[in-house]
């Protein structure tokens, strides 16, 4: 059997920050949550993730006896200033699909557990945070996320890893606490622009800007375009403005090179006229909540952003975007995001684009053509 101190000492080896075990017993807590909140989440369910069945560990492995939790620091070099307006750090450095980074450090635990005749799974739908605290290795935020308490200047710019194993380890001391100070006076409920953070550990992950990025139904509505901001994929603003990670924000960084290669690729107006070919080969394999068939919804947020940077370079931009696109969504984001833009040349523009497109799109040019005036 692998002692406990040789699954530590392999976990900080692999380049992991910290470490935490707890026992298999079910999530009763969770799942108490998920029935309060279950229009909340019905989302979760429709899209297949079945939430309740990864409250209980024997669920996804019936030997289970124990839950190891790794910490992964995701921000440890600074992201190209070029990306970190437009997408949520947590999605810049992502290898699920290409398998290159942290995927192959995973695996190389799980074999290291094999070796030593551990099974092991790793759950996608399992309360990851939650077993992190009930590992003891931070605490939680009023914005829902996870504090370390040892790690990356004990910010929330980490990532738990749960595996569920067959073998028995000692729990460590939980952590199941809000562990922010009294001064933050809720900075991340203050700042979430689109009010889904209603208290403190309570979201409503439908008004959620990571959820409408790639998640939300149709059209964003009008009154989310503004508040959304530049975000195109992904969300910080609650870890921004949090005071518990300024420690870290501060940190003079050295620059992701990873990351910073594929910053071209991302640029918004390439993201606005991309087709299906430049998806699937430089944005998909890094981003990939949303299909091919969602590519509408990228050029969407990609033309709302636009319109949020209040800058005229990108009306012709948006006007081209408007005409190369048969997807009304897409061309109805273009016409709100010419009006957000405004000015005597966006006016013009959005009057010649009457009678192109459908009657819900000639409604979305009119309104914009409100925002002009």
């Amino acid at each position: 059997m692998i002692a406990k101190s040789e699954i530590i000492q392999k976990a900080k080896e692999l380049g992991f920050e910290d470490v935490g075990f707890t026992g298999a017993q079910p999530f009763e807590t969770q799942k108490e949550i998920l029935v309060e909140r279950s229009k909340e989440y019905a989302w979760a369910t429709a899209s297949g993730l079945d939430l309740m069945a990864g409250c209980d560990p024997a669920n996804i492995l019936p030997e289970a006896k124990s839950i190891i939790v790794l910490l992964e620091g995701y921000f440890k070099k600074a992201f190209p200033k070029s990306m970190e307006p437009f997408f949520g750090r947590c999605y810049l450095d992502d290898d699920r699909v290409t398998q290159d980074g942290l995927s192959m450090r995973i695996k190389a635990f799980r074999d290291f557990l094999k070796s030593g005749g551990i099974k092991s799974k790793v759950p996608f739908h399992l309360p990851h945070r939650l077993a992190a605290g009930r590992a003891g290795l931070g605490t939680f935020g009023k914005n829902c996320l996870f504090y370390s308490t040892r790690a990356v200047r004990q910010s929330s710019w980490v990532l738990p890893i749960a595996f569920v194993v067959d073998e028995y380890f000692e729990p460590d001391e939980p952590t199941l606490c809000v562990g922010c100070p009294s001064f933050c006076k809720n900075a991340c409920i203050t700042a979430c622009p689109t009010g889904a953070l209603k208290g403190p550990r309570k979201i409503d992950p439908r008004l959620c800007i990571s959820y409408l990025s790639y998640f939300g139904d149709g059209i964003t509505p009008r009154e989310l375009r503004e508040p959304m901001g530049l975000y195109i994929y992904g969300c910080d603003r609650c870890q921004s403005v949090c005071p518990r990670n300024l420690p870290w924000l501060a940190m003079d960084l050295p620059v992701n090179e990873r990351v910073a290669k594929k910053a071209p690729d991302f640029d918004p107006v390439k993201l606005l006229h991309m087709d299906r070919d430049y998806f699937m080969d430089r944005i998909w394999p890094h981003m990939f909540y949303m299909p091919e068939s969602d590519i509408w919804r990228w050029k969407m947020n990609t033309a709302r952003s636009l319109g949020n940077t209040r800058d005229e370079a990108f009306v012709p931009e948006l006007a081209k975007a408007f005409d190369e696109n048969a997807d009304e969504r897409v061309k109805s984001m273009c016409a709100w995001a010419i009006g957000r833009i405004g000015g005597k040349k966006a006016k013009t523009i959005l009057e010649g684009l009457k009678g192109k497109a459908d009657k819900i799109c000639d409604e979305e040019i009119d309104y914009a053509l409100s925002l002009c005036s």
